[in-house]
């Protein structure tokens, strides 16, 4: 009888040694500290990712000291046929749980994307496509669809007013939609009813302001100067002069390089070309910055119609209400570009 006892009791502490060894051992494949990196890195899984590339950044990004957890919860969650595209963090001390529940519930982390103040819609597909999951070729073929362009109320020429250049928190994996949807919720926040009282006030629409926005900001990257330089542009407008604006022949030419406009420039047949046409051209030259927009919205009230860049190549501008005070402001520059060889 004893000895039945001590084997039933030498079982029960096997099988109490084997589970504390088997519960230890699950502890440390899925809670204990598997990832650590130096500080919270990412992971972007995108369409093209399978289990074993899932893995494989896990273990070079996340510096995983082991994927066993990870693996195992994988074969019994069936991840393989449920990885969900997306940008997800990996914080020092992490476990396998916790990133194997983040990854296989989508849970991913919000990211910076910037819209910048570029020149074409090209561009800006371009510069979205690197920054965002979505091809640049899905973004550019969106916005070269005329009747979506129609549906969101705008043309092809005027669909730069549409973005507003910031930064703005989006989901690294949204979809080309979702990204116009996006931008259209972003437009109608800023276009807020202060601004549209501003633009009526000037007997402009927003979209009118933006390509204004557009030239002034191509003329002078000195924000103090903005709102005079919108102010001159306001008042050829006014009196019905063409705005003569150099930017615009470099937009029609799409020849960005430019530094000196020369009269065989100014005979290019385009609706850009405001040497040509009185008013403004049929949408901007580049997306406008929020400075841009708000420099025009709120102009400076001057008697300018006039403006040359100052000789000193400071960026800045002289201003006359006169042609022959412009003249003499225009020979000081044009001096200042042979003195420099700059002919072109």
């Amino acid at each position: 009888m004893k000895k039945k006892q001590k084997m039933l009791l030498g079982g029960l502490a096997a099988l109490v040694l084997i589970g504390l060894a088997c519960a230890g051992t699950a502890y440390y494949l899925l809670l204990a500290s598997q990832f650590h990196p130096s500080k919270t890195s990412y992971i972007y899984i995108d369409r093209d990712d399978n289990i074993d590339s899932v893995c494989h950044k896990l273990k070079t990004q996340g510096k995983a000291a082991s994927l066993s957890g990870f693996k195992l919860l994988a074969r019994y969650r069936e991840y393989g046929q449920h990885i969900r595209t997306g940008r997800y963090a990996i914080r020092p001390a992490d476990n396998a749980y916790h990133v194997f529940s983040r990854l296989y519930r989508g849970y991913q982390e919000p990211m910076n994307l910037t819209i910048g103040s570029v020149r074409t819609l090209d561009r800006l597909a371009r510069n979205v496509g690197k920054q965002l999951m979505i091809d640049s070729a899905e973004i550019a073929s969106l916005l070269n669809d005329t009747m979506l362009i129609r549906q969101w109320g705008y043309q092809k020429e005027t669909l730069p007013c549409l973005f507003i250049p910031d930064t703005y928190q989006v989901y690294w994996d949204i979809s080309a939609e979702q990204f116009v949807e996006r931008m259209q919720k972003e437009h109608s926040r800023f276009w807020n009813e202060e601004r549209k009282q501003k633009a009526q006030a000037a007997g402009m629409t927003p979209e009118e302001v933006c390509t204004l926005a557009s030239i002034v900001e191509e003329e002078t990257n000195n924000n103090a100067e903005k709102p005079t330089v919108a102010g001159l542009y306001i008042n050829r407008l006014h009196k019905d002069m063409p705005l003569q604006a150099d930017p615009t022949v470099k937009f029609a030419l799409q020849d960005f390089q430019l530094k000196r406009i020369s009269n065989k420039h100014l005979t290019v047949d385009s609706p850009y070309n405001t040497y040509r046409n009185i008013g403004l051209p049929p949408g901007p030259i580049r997306i406008p910055t929020p400075v841009g927009i708000d420099a025009v919205l709120n102009y400076e009230k001057h008697d300018y119609i006039y403006m040359c860049a100052k000789e000193d190549f400071s960026g800045t501008h002289n201003f006359a209400s006169n042609y022959t005070e412009h003249m003499k402001n225009a020979r000081k520059y044009w001096k200042a570009l042979n003195e420099r060889k700059i002919f072109k």
